[in-house]
């Protein structure tokens, strides 16, 4: 079956293979009901255990077990509703399924709310009497252990009590962000390449900076930020609470700064973050030369921001039917072993891929189920090279997801998100070297290493910028200044000519962008991004360059799931975070791909 672009099948049109198979899930409704029961009657009794978490060793391991029985549950319940609305967001049935399980998922969280202030009670010479008491209670060691080395840095149970209270309070920051940016901001409308008017919406906006007519590429780029610009007060006073809200719980808890406070929560030395940036600095005159690249080769006098999204090699069409795309993954892969790829088309076989767009799915992709389930992909296949590097991206997810709860208990069955994007861009690294070796054509060689390229420049450098922009501001601000529109202007345009280079025309509007970036709430995550590439790309060398040895150390990764903190996993796997080495080593396969595409333009 191949995608039909301009008529969008109805769910019930497309074959059963090419749909995802939620029934080994739950059969039918009636079995998703009589789960929410079991669950409600867990969570129910679950209360018994308040007060007294701590009375013995006995008593502490069954209130671990009972708990991870109602979160099981629970995230089946959940996940299989989420997924359900997913396949097609217009079935209210499917709408009302999912209100129903965040309902219960969230009165679970609830009843179970006293366990964590409980367990921090316990006295450590009292726990490790505990762990010689009772065998099953070694299991949760790890787990334990991650709670009670944030332990000075939890307050009393009264007034975690009440901070959990102003929840609703503290996240109006990131809803009225929210609100303003999705909802009630309206931009201007232009001319499209065809000569139609066009409203520029938060959706069209990166297509259109992709177009090949650079008057609608600036008229899209100048309308999008002078509107920002006109809410520039709202917006900046909008970040600078979510900021205060953040410092405000950093000084509470007692930390020595905001960045601290994100990062000990999975124990990531701060000198990860700041290793990243100091080592992309040093780097980027790379960047400055991949700009005079995309300049030539875009015949242009002046390279302008508005310039870095569209394609600068032309006419290259690659035409992949879904089943061609599954044996190119399935041929990338091989470099990790018969294990994995026997795995690997075992998934493909075995239902886990909702391949095709119909209508009323929901846009884009990627990974999902439960410790229970299999680890499903969404997938909304076009027959393109993106949507080829989706497939191992989303497969490089689930794939981890599998060898970690097949090799886990439930406690650790998931992982970090320091670690999530290392296994599906180890993947997209070793198809692409697959297809590099392959290709014949040199436009098509050209097109891939421009893939590449821009792969390093929006999540390396562009993430690290954003990285820096944050923790810049986050310092203003805890040295007691004031944050205004004016300042983070300033200080978001001073990055992009630092980043871009003087070559580059950093237009005045690219001032605004930070507005426009959610993650800016989310605090201190998108440095993540920039090292989990990195921490993939030194990987997949490593895979490609000592075969077997390394798979080995690969593979171990992917079935350690959370059983120790990401930093040590990643270790383990062959790559140390906390020196400088595996993004300088990225950013040096970066020049010399900068280096090829010079010469063969």
């Amino acid at each position: 079956m191949e995608n039909d672009k301009v008529n969008i099948k109805e769910r019930k049109d497309i074959p059963e293979e090419y749909i995802w198979d939620l029934e080994s899930m739950y059969e039918d409704l009636e079995d998703w009901e009589e789960d929410l029961r079991k669950l409600q009657g867990l969570a129910e009794n679950y209360s018994e255990y308040n007060g007294i978490v701590a009375e013995s060793a006995d008593t502490l391991l069954n209130a671990l077990r009972d708990r991870d029985d109602i979160y099981r549950l629970a995230s089946n319940l959940y996940s299989y509703a989420n997924m359900r609305l997913d396949q097609d967001t217009r079935v209210g049935e499917s709408q009302a399924l999912l209100d129903r399980a965040l309902a219960a998922y969230v009165r679970v969280q609830e009843g179970t709310s006293f366990l964590v202030p409980e367990i921090l009670q316990i006295d450590a010479d009292k726990l490790s009497s505990y762990y010689k008491e009772v065998d099953g209670l070694e299991l949760y060691r790890q787990y334990l252990d991650d709670i009670l080395r944030q332990q000075e840095h939890v307050l009393s149970i009264e007034e975690e009590n009440l901070l959990a209270q102003m929840g609703e309070i503290t996240s109006a920051p990131q809803q009225i962000f929210s609100m303003l940016n999705n909802a009630d901001i309206k931009f201007p409308s232009i001319m499209d390449e065809d000569g139609e008017e066009v409203e520029i919406t938060q959706g069209n906006f990166i297509p259109l900076m992709e177009s090949k007519d650079r008057n609608v590429r600036e008229a899209a780029f100048k309308a999008l930020y002078g509107t920002y610009k006109d809410f520039r007060n709202t917006y900046a006073q909008t970040l600078n609470a979510s900021i205060k809200k953040n410092i405000f719980s950093t000084r509470v808890r007692k930390y020595a700064s905001s960045i601290e406070a994100s990062l000990k929560q999975n124990k990531i030395p701060i000198a990860v973050y700041d290793n990243l940036i100091n080592s992309v600095h040093n780097n980027l005159d790379s960047m400055y030369r991949y700009m005079d690249i995309r300049k030539r080769a875009l015949g242009v006098d002046e390279l302008h921001m508005y310039d870095l999204y569209t394609p600068i090699i032309k006419d290259v069409d690659f035409d992949i039917p879904y089943e061609r795309g599954k044996e190119l993954v399935i041929e990338g892969l091989k470099p990790l072993g018969d294990e994995y790829i026997e795995v690997l088309q075992q998934g493909f076989d075995d239902r886990w891929v909702d391949v095709y767009e119909n209508r009323g799915k929901r846009s884009g992709a990627y990974s999902s189920g439960t410790y229970d389930s299999k680890p499903f992909i969404l997938l909304n296949y076009q027959n393109t090279l993106d949507s080829v590097f989706t497939i191992a991206h989303e497969m490089g997810h689930s794939m981890h997801s599998y060898f970690s709860k097949e090799n886990q208990p439930y406690i650790y069955g998931g992982y970090s998100i320091f670690v999530a994007e290392v296994a599906s861009t180890v993947n997209e690294s070793l198809l692409l070297d697959h297809m590099l070796k392959n290709v014949e054509d040199e436009n098509e060689r050209l097109y891939l290493l421009n893939h590449y390229l821009e792969q390093f420049r929006t999540i390396v450098f562009r993430q690290t910028m954003f990285a820096e922009f944050e923790k810049l501001i986050y310092e203003y601000s805890e040295g007691g200044n004031a944050i205004t529109a004016d300042y983070l202007s300033d200080t978001y345009m001073e990055l992009n000519k630092k980043y871009h280079g003087k070559n580059m025309i950093v237009d005045d509007e690219i001032a605004m962008e930070w507005a426009r970036i959610p993650h800016f709430y989310y605090n201190y995550y998108v440095y993540q991004y920039a090292t989990g590439y990195s921490a993939a790309v030194f990987l997949s060398q490593q895979i490609l360059m000592e075969g077997g040895v390394a798979v080995d150390r690969y593979m171990d990764f992917l079935k350690s799931g959370s059983s120790d903190y990401p930093i040590e996993v990643l270790k383990m796997a062959g790559v140390d975070m906390t020196t400088e080495e595996p993004v300088n080593n990225a950013l040096e396969i970066f020049g010399r791909l900068v280096d090829e595409m010079d010469e063969m333009l």
